[in-house]
């Protein structure tokens, strides 16, 4: 996060609080990173509240900018600004969607994951992430050109993150339920399973050694064993991936980080591979 120079922070003016501003205070606090501000209206309706906040974040001395603007929906308004600002993480409060509206459209918060081609912050609590605990959610059983340079993000941010909060830093794989044909193996297979989930985490880490009761390798669904041990940890920021391959109509994405949104009640963070955020970033551009 030290290596971002700019933050686009996309105000909500129906919140009371704005989640978002909160957290990208923190961060440019760390990072002396410059926020740019987005209200993603129709109507020029809210220059005053940017005026606002933008006065005010400068007298704390926190470089700001804002605008209002709007192109076709919300995560392609944001998108286009990103762009535009060269701003290298979105920050977002995560409003959640109506279950029986999700079923018949796409949540905008799906849709900003699966497009953006920065990182996307997506912020759920109020609470500092100073001393906090750093998640960091690994697929270790895809072991792809993509996933692996994916899993070495995941890592590399969560450790940046932890260093820069003071914070303590834990791994999370899920692994599935093995085959019930494997169950009379002299070794039962669940332990196998484990402990090549876990020797492949703690390869991953091999360059930053933690302590073994960091690593939560367990058997289950990743959107079901993911929350459970943020919950269990109480995380502050939950750094999670995607993966699509360039040529894909819509630029298809992972569906846990998706699935997770609602159910985790830390901040997320998610990223994405090299080769993805350049497709992403030429569908942008009209390319």
């Amino acid at each position: 996060m030290q290596k971002i120079n700019k933050l686009l922070v996309v105000i909500e003016p129906e919140l009371m609080e704005s989640l978002a501003l909160k957290r990208a205070k923190q961060i440019a606090e760390k990072t002396k990173a410059a926020l740019h501000l987005l209200i993603c209206d129709k109507e020029d309706k809210h220059a005053a509240l940017l005026s606002v906040l933008e006065n005010a974040l400068r007298a704390q001395g926190v470089v700001t900018t804002s605008e209002r603007s709007w192109h076709e929906s919300k995560h392609q308004t944001i998108i286009r600004v990103q762009q535009a600002e060269n701003c290298g993480l979105v920050i977002k409060q995560h409003i959640p969607d109506n279950p029986l509206k999700k079923l018949l459209l796409t949540p905008e918060d799906w849709k900003l994951l699966r497009f953006c081609p920065a990182p996307v912050l997506l912020a759920k609590s109020a609470g500092h992430w100073e001393n906090g605990v750093v998640l960091t959610a690994v697929d270790v059983g895809n072991d792809d050109a993509d996933h692996r340079e994916l899993h070495q993000s995941i890592v590399d941010a969560g450790i940046e993150i932890a260093s820069l909060v003071k914070g303590q830093l834990h791994v999370v794989s899920a692994y599935p339920a093995p085959m019930l044909a494997a169950v009379e193996a002299a070794y039962p297979i669940e332990t196998e399973y484990e402990a090549k989930y876990r020797q492949a985490c703690e390869a991953l880490m091999a360059h930053n050694p933690i302590d073994s009761k960091c690593f939560h390798v367990e058997e289950g669904p990743a959107d079901v064993i993911i929350p459970r041990v943020a919950g269990e940890l109480h995380a502050a920021v939950t750094v999670m991936g995607t993966v699509a391959r360039t040529g894909f109509s819509g630029a298809l994405i992972g569906n846990t980080a998706e699935v997770v949104i609602d159910k985790l009640n830390s901040d997320i963070l998610v990223l994405k591979p090299e080769e993805m955020t350049r497709h992403l970033e030429k569908l942008a551009s009209g390319g």
